[in-house]
Formats: structure tokens, C-alpha cells, sequence
């Protein structure tokens, strides 16, 4: 018996939705299994097709919490699950664990931002439940060393395609990311200080001498579209991790900051000292970031040179 099932429509979630099934499993004892859809079952585009094979699945297993990633499938996967089993649901939870008191029944709880991240909501549900987790809610890792037993892969084949209530009309390709900003230890990030895209080269020169990566706050990414949407770091967009941060002209609105909390590091470049960024940065740089990453470019190519 298993009793954590973790779903993941893609190999590189997965292993974030195992981890987070590895810390509940602590609480509840027991091992858990990562289900994948069968690659010889049609795309898993039929939510209820996948919500019925998970539901078949956690039945056999007796499993107490269904986990899926909180992506457009793994969100409507979730809620077709809890109708079709009565439980309950917690969405975009993090720091998920069991607790249980004074006789009362067990329940998964976790913890979701609020008001656009400036405060934190504690969640819980009644076992058995289901809940989705938001990517880089977890490191991805391997199973706990205190479950008893091994993850597992279970392979769910997919029944006859239940009536769509929807027409499907076209299918686009959505362009691959171009890079991985959840694994990567050193991010630089470019905001709405920035006053033309041509001079967002003074960020990838900077992430390119630090090693690092470029990222974007949602004006950048979702208003002007300067830079893709796999690059907006937030709330709405990847919470990352990374040794260090860079915020270049960026102001440090609460979507944004709820996303880069969990950095090692934060550095701030904003030419305005009142910039909420600087009231979670390590280190701050009050000044025009035209002035300020050209001299950090050059000291940088000082320090290679010596």
C-alpha cells in the first residue's frame, strides 16, 4: 500500500512532486508512487479521462493523498478528482505535513500566499485529500530515507474518451523554454527600470560573467513582452532558488518578491532608496542602473584578470 500518489504530466515536475510526496510520507508512514500516464494512451488532454485512471489507482492503493503539480492539467485533474471521491482539496500549497491532536481525524496542511504574496495562509483538509503544489515548491530529491518503501513508477492506461464539453479547435505548440531558471544558481533579473529592450544586454552581460541566467519581473515578460514568459519570476510566474539573485530596475512589488524569497542571496540595483526591493535585499545599490552594471562589469573583468 502506498500512501502518497504523486502525478506528473511532465519528467522535470515530477521529481518536484516526489519530493513533496517524500515529506508527507514522513508523517503518514508508508512509501509513495509517482503514476505516469501510459505512452501508449493518447495526450493526457481529457481531464476526466486522467481523473478517473488516478481515482481507479488511489483506490487500489489505498493511498491518503492524491499529489499533483499545479499546472493547468494538475489543476483541473485535482478538482475532478475530489468531486468524483468527496475529499477536499488544498491548491498551490507548499510546506505540506500531517497533524493530528487530541484524537481528532489526521489533516494535510499547508501554506499558500495570499493578497498577492504579502501574507501566508495556512490550509488544511481532512485525510484523504487531494492538493497541487506550484513548480519550485520543493528541490527536487529522491524519496525520504524514512519511508519504508522505494518510489515506484505506476503506469495508468487511459479509458475511452469521456464526452468532451468543450470543442477543441486548434492545437499550437507553445515554444520549448530556453532556459532553466529553477535549477540555476545564479539568476540576474531585469525590471520595468529598463527603458528599452535593446539595453536588456547589459543584464545578459552581467548574467554571462556571474555565470548565470536571466530572468524578468511581469511588466518585462507578460506587459511588453521584451522577454519570454519562461523567464517572469512571481507569483504568476517560477519561484526560485538560487544562490544569487540580481534585481536590476526592479521595484519589488509582493508578486515579485513572492517568488525570490527563498534566494541565498538578494542584490538590488534601483536609483529610488525608498524601492520596496531593498526592504528584502541582502545587499542594496541605490543608482542608475546605466551607471551601476557597466562599473560591476568592469570590476568583474578586473577581479578575472588578476
Amino acid at each position: 500500500m502506498r500512501s502518497v500518489l504523486a502525478f506528473s504530466e511532465s519528467p522535470a515536475l515530477a521529481a518536484e512532486v516526489a519530493a513533496g510526496a517524500a515529506t508527507i510520507c514522513e508523517s503518514l508512514g508508508g512509501g509513495f508512487a509517482v503514476i505516469a500516464v501510459s505512452s501508449e494512451t493518447p495526450s493526457p488532454s481529457n481531464f476526466e479521462a486522467v481523473a478517473d485512471a488516478i481515482v481507479e489507482v488511489a483506490k487500489r492503493e489505498g493511498a491518503q493523498v492524491v499529489l499533483l503539480g499545479a499546472t493547468r492539467l494538475g489543476r483541473q485533474v485535482a478538482a475532478r478528482i475530489a468531486v468524483k471521491t468527496s475529499q477536499g482539496v488544498l491548491s498551490d500549497v507548499r510546506d505540506l505535513r500531517v497533524e493530528s491532536s487530541g484524537g481528532a481525524a489526521a489533516m494535510l496542511t499547508g501554506v499558500r500566499p495570499v493578497f498577492a504574496g504579502k501574507f501566508n495562509a495556512k490550509v488544511a483538509s481532512v485525510l484523504p485529500c487531494v492538493a497541487t503544489i506550484p513548480s519550485g515548491a520543493y528541490a527536487p530529491q529522491g524519496a525520504s530515507a524514512s519511508s519504508t518503501q522505494p518510489p515506484a513508477t505506476v503506469e495508468i492506461a487511459m479509458g475511452p474518451k469521456a464526452p468532451e464539453r468543450v470543442k477543441h479547435i486548434e492545437t499550437r505548440p507553445k515554444p520549448k523554454n530556453t532556459v532553466d531558471l529553477k535549477s540555476a544558481e545564479v539568476i540576474v533579473s531585469a525590471g520595468r527600470g529598463f527603458k528599452n529592450k535593446e539595453d536588456l544586454v547589459l543584464v545578459e552581460n552581467l548574467a554571462e560573467a556571474l555565470g548565470g541566467v536571466v530572468g524578468a519581473s511581469r511588466p518585462l515578460s507578460s506587459d511588453l513582452g521584451w522577454l519570454g514568459e519562461e523567464r517572469h519570476i512571481g507569483l504568476t510566474g517560477i519561484y526560485v532558488r538560487p544562490s544569487l539573485y540580481i534585481a536590476v530596475g526592479i521595484s519589488g512589488q509582493l508578486q515579485h518578491v513572492a517568488g525570490i524569497k527563498d534566494s541565498k542571496i538578494i542584490v538590488a540595483i534601483n536609483k529610488d532608496k525608498q524601492a520596496p526591493i531593498f526592504q528584502v535585499a541582502d545587499y542594496g545599490i541605490v543608482g542608475d542602473l546605466y551607471l551601476v552594471v557597466p562599473a560591476l562589469l568592469k570590476a568583474i573583468e578586473t577581479q578575472k584578470a588578476s
